[in-house]
């Protein structure tokens, strides 16, 4: 079981040791992401420095450091014996989708640089990502829009008498 939290724990902060960016700013990037998206609420206990380091495999003083400058910015609260506590950062200046967001693209772009693509490649596969996204939304939608435009014909092919009601028509299992 505990193998298994490590494991979770691990994905959810995969870090890049290759990166340019350094581990603790990576790690704090990933805090401030999962408080702002809402996986970590107000008032959710993070793990302690220790099993984080644990189960992260890095040292204890990265993760330290991490969480001393996320409680100077407000985004966690430490109550000495009880332990790190996520705070409601939904009024703080600048904490919005949109900059969550912008955080997520810089580090999509990073990630794509660090692989060796230029600008335009980014640019491009993007673009196509969101081509591809459109392009099965679209083709969901035509899907609901068709079996809607079935249903209404066949609503338009039933005759209907005037002195019968609609739940008269609806077959509620009446054997008609």
């Amino acid at each position: 079981m505990k193998q298994k939290k490590q494991a979770e724990v691990a994905e959810l902060f995969a870090l890049d040791e290759k990166a340019s960016v350094p581990i603790w700013l990576q790690l704090k990037n990933r805090f401030i992401y999962l408080i702002t998206s809402g996986h970590y609420l107000p008032g959710d206990q993070l793990p302690t420095v220790r099993s984080m380091a644990a189960d992260i495999e890095i040292n204890y003083n990265t993760v330290s450091k991490v969480y001393k400058s996320l409680e100077e910015d407000g985004y966690i609260e430490s109550h000495h014996r009880q332990g790190v506590f996520v705070c409601d950062v939904s009024d703080k200046p600048g904490v919005s989708l949109a900059v969550t967001a912008e955080m997520v693209t810089m580090e999509y772009i990073q990630r794509c640089q660090e692989l060796g693509l230029s600008l335009a490649e980014i640019s491009s596969l993007f673009n196509e990502a969101v081509m591809k996204i459109k392009v099965k939304r679209n083709k969901e939608q035509g899907d609901n829009d068709a079996s809607q435009k079935q249903r209404k014909e066949v609503d338009s092919n039933i005759i209907r008498f005037p002195s019968v009601t609609d739940e008269e028509y609806s077959p509620a299992g009446n054997g008609a």
